[in-house]
C-alpha cells in the first residue's frame, strides 16, 4: 500500500520514511514513530492499517543518522543489537526528524502522532515540543517518566502494560500524578511490546483494546 520516500529535516539532513495513503480523501494524517527496530515490517503494517482507516500515515526512519535503512526483527540477538541505538539517544535529532515528517503530511489535514516503545517516548516529547500536531498517542514509552514535567500542548493518550519489565508501575503512577491532563491506560497482565503481533509479548486482547482507544482518540481530536 505504501512507498519509501525521503524527508529533509530542518538541519538539512535527509532521512528515509515509509508513507501509506488512503484510497479516498484523507481524514488527516498520522506520524508513526518506530520502536528500536527501525521502520520494519511491523511499523509498515501499522502505517498500512492506519491508511485503511482513512489517514495518510508516515513513519520517519529516525535511526538514519546513525545507520541508514536499519531494520530488525525481534529475536534475542536482534534485540541486543537494536539496543545500541538507545544507549545514548540524540533526542533533539530524533525530534527534528519527527518534525520533518509532520511537515511532510500537514497538507492532508489535521496531524496526529503515534509511537511505540522508543517511539512512545518520542510521541510524548513531540506533544510537548513540536508544532503542527493535534493529538498524540504513546505506547509503553520508557522515557516518558523523565519528560513528565513537560506539559503536552495537544490532547495526549498513553498506554502501558502492567507487567512491563522495563517500565515499573511506579513510573506510570508518577506520570499520572504529574500529568492529570493526560489520558493513561494500564493493561492488566500485558508486557512491554504487547501491541506488536510479531513479538513474543504480544497480547491480542490488550492490543485490540488499545488500538480501538487510539483510533477513537484520533477520530475525536483530528477534526
Amino acid at each position: 500500500m505504501g512507498q519509501d520516500i525521503k524527508l529533509t529535516a530542518s538541519d538539512g539532513f535527509q532521512l528515509g520514511a515509509y508513507r501509506a495513503d488512503p484510497t479516498a480523501t484523507p481524514k488527516g494524517a498520522l506520524v508513526v514513530i518506530q520502536e528500536i527496530f527501525g521502520v520494519n515490517h511491523h511499523i509498515r503494517n501499522v502505517c498500512d492499517r492506519l491508511a485503511a482507516e482513512g489517514y495518510v500515515a508516515i513513519a520517519p526512519a529516525i535511526f538514519d543518522r546513525v545507520e541508514p535503512n536499519f531494520t530488525s526483527g525481534y529475536s534475542p540477538d536482534e534485540i541486543a543489537v537494536a539496543r545500541k541505538f538507545v544507549a545514548n539517544p540524540d533526542w533533539p535529532a530524533m525530534l527534528r526528524d519527527t518534525q520533518a515528517a509532520i511537515d511532510a503530511v500537514k497538507d492532508a489535514g489535521p496531524v496526529g502522532i503515534i509511537g511505540f516503545c522508543l517511539g512512545g517516548s518520542i510521541a510524548y516529547a513531540a506533544a510537548t515540543k513540536l508544532t503542527g500536531l493535534k493529538a498524540a498517542v504513546g505506547y509503553y514509552g520508557g522515557a516518558i517518566v523523565r519528560f513528565a514535567d513537560d506539559k503536552p500542548t495537544v490532547p495526549t493518550q498513553l498506554h502501558f502494560g502492567e507487567k512491563d519489565a522495563g517500565i515499573p508501575l511506579s513510573d506510570v503512577e508518577t506520570i499520572k500524578a504529574k500529568r492529570p491532563d493526560v489520558e493513561i491506560f494500564v493493561y492488566p497482565g500485558a508486557q512491554h511490546g504487547f501491541g506488536c503481533d510479531e513479538r513474543g509479548s504480544y497480547d491480542k486482547p490488550s492490543s485490540d483494546l488499545a488500538w480501538s482507544r487510539s483510533l477513537a482518540f484520533f477520530a475525536q481530536n483530528l477534526r
